[in-house]
């Protein structure tokens, strides 16, 4: 029985099959997203997988119905997999605001699930980096939010060369739209076609700009121009402070297609385009409003990086460490008597944090070496005793076929000594 389309299996290393997901890989990513959201002050928050239909039709029509996993339960609920967190990350806040000093900065590692055309960097489901500053209305709050995403990406081994933020602003696209008199009933289609200027052909998106009373070539222009809003060029320079002017460029080809966007918006891309975008956010200052039917109003942005191609990227740009998932030591069982002196040896051991494994069940000496070297153990120790009935750890370092016999108590010191 196979897995269902557009779902993984996650393997430990080594992958037996080079297409195969790395759990390890996966690992390492998630640890590298906490890890930075944490030295930027953020909080991890979770919610459930599976939420109220209603809280995804309400910020986004139910025309979204069709890209989820969503049906009626056994209690007669309409329901649906979360397609994306911040509808979740709403409701939460909503909830319990009040118990939280303004601005709080959160973070989650959710499994998000959409129902849609598989595509490469794109799979029916995935994990995600969210992060969101609730609460702050200032700019510093944007430079904030970008500034934790370049490095992010800076921590998993990637540099400017690799990819870069496209800064754009919905302010000012709406300002564009106003100040040519398109057709306010079509700004939002509007914004849905400067989406995809990039993915469409001219004339395609020529035509569609004509309906919304526009044309391609004053789109362009204003595109080209790249002029950057007084609220834009504050957060560069709050990047350039950081010394991150490198990682950042004002592209108006950015507009971000959901209908929640209310100020600036961005996007991480490689610099090369071989790839989907790596990330994706901004501004929604509505959403907390829509989502609590006017009761709480609260000013919000945050963004969104995928598992997918982020992993992709790093394989391409082979900054992916080599996952060896090598033991501390393996205890070599030779004398079957002193089993239970060996068992309580590797609990021990264990206990002050060492990785150690041993035969489960006896077998010769020369098979359970062989097995310390397939299981890459920098160690082998095992409990003998000498002439004097004295029992004793003898640690040997399997790279330098070193040995030496220390006391039981001992042995923990000796192989923390030796990792580092």
């Amino acid at each position: 029985m196979d897995r269902l389309p557009g779902f993984r299996d996650f393997y430990p290393e080594p992958l037996p099959q080079p297409d195969l997901w790395s759990a390890d890989a996966r690992q390492y990513i998630f640890d590298k997203w906490r890890g930075m959201a944490r030295r930027y002050g953020f909080r991890e928050y979770d919610g459930p997988p599976l939420e109220a239909l209603e809280l995804f039709t309400a910020k986004s029509g139910e025309e979204i119905v069709g890209q989820l996993y969503n049906f009626t339960d056994k209690g007669g609920r309409e329901v649906s997999l979360r397609p994306e967190m911040t509808p979740t990350l709403a409701r939460m806040v909503v909830a319990y605001e009040r118990g939280y000093k303004k601005p709080f900065k959160w973070f989650a590692l959710p499994q998000l699930f959409r129902y849609e055309r598989q595509q490469k960097g794109r799979l029916r489901e995935h994990f995600q980096f969210n992060a969101d500053i609730i609460g702050e209305k200032d700019s510093a709050a944007d430079a904030e939010l970008i500034a934790l995403l370049i490095d992010t990406l800076r921590s998993l081994g990637l540099t400017e060369k690799d990819f870069v933020i496209r800064l754009s602003s919905r302010n000012a696209w709406q300002d564009f739209f106003r100040g040519h008199n398109g057709d306010a009933a079509q700004e939002y289609a509007f914004y849905q076609i400067v989406d995809k200027l990039e993915r469409e052909t001219p004339e395609q998106s020529d035509e569609k700009l004509k309906r919304a009373g526009l044309s391609l070539r004053e789109v362009s222009t204003f595109i080209e121009q790249g002029k950057p809003t007084a609220e834009l060029e504050t957060i560069l320079q709050n990047l350039a402070a950081r010394g991150l002017s490198d990682y950042v460029k004002i592209d108006y080809h950015v507009i971000r297609g959901l209908a929640y966007y209310t100020g600036v918006v961005f996007e991480a891309f490689d610099r090369k385009g071989e790839f989907r975008a790596i990330a994706g956010g901004g501004r929604y200052d509505n959403l907390v409003k829509l989502i609590s039917g006017g009761k709480v109003d609260l000013p919000a942005l945050g963004f969104g990086m995928g598992d997918v191609v982020l992993l992709e990227l790093l394989k391409a740009r082979a900054v992916l460490p080599v996952f060896d998932a090598g033991l501390d030591a393996f205890c070599l069982i030779e004398d079957e008597a002193l089993r239970s002196e060996s068992l309580r040896l590797i609990h021990d051991l264990r206990g002050t944090g060492l990785v150690v494994d041993y035969p489960l069940t006896a077998a010769k000496s020369d098979k359970q070496f062989k097995r310390a070297q397939e299981l890459k153990a920098k160690h082998t120790i095992k409990l003998e005793r000498n002439p004097d009935g004295e029992m004793l750890a003898k640690v040997k370092s399997l790279k330098t076929r070193q040995e030496s016999a220390v006391p039981i108590a001992e042995a923990a010191a000796r192989l923390h000594e030796s990792k580092g």
